[in-house]
């Protein structure tokens, strides 16, 4: 089974920095997406920035131009640099990726367990 262990999470003021990170265990054979979603209390789970296998990205419009996502293929590891962090960027952020494991035919998507983000003065 494929493990996404996050961390990064944590409080910060308005304008402040964090980055997050999310590293897959062992058993992998290849990642194509690898992206991070955030849920806010009574809200749905949204795409926040996703990344390919030849690092293309795609970026939710609230958070172009602060966040940017990036990815170690060798560590197999996406990161989340957040900057220019406001109140609604508070939620729960959680690692996605598409996972294709040793000896197995077909890719299967596996979530992380999510890091609180809290943007607050």
């Amino acid at each position: 089974q494929v493990q996404l262990v996050e961390s990064g999470g944590g409080l910060v003021q308005p304008g402040g920095s964090l980055t997050l990170s999310c590293a897959a265990s062992a058993n992998i054979f290849s990642i194509n997406v690898m992206g991070w979603y955030r849920q806010a209390p009574g809200k749905q789970r949204d795409l926040v920035a996703a990344i390919t296998s030849v690092d293309s990205t795609n970026y939710a419009d609230s958070v172009k131009g602060r966040f940017t996502i990036s990815r170690d293929n060798a560590k197999n590891t996406v990161y989340l640099q957040m900057n220019s962090l406001k109140p609604e960027d508070t939620a729960v952020y959680y690692c996605n990726a598409e996972v294709r494991r040793i000896g197995v035919r077909r890719p299967y998507t596996y979530w992380g367990q999510g890091t609180q983000v809290t943007v607050s003065s």
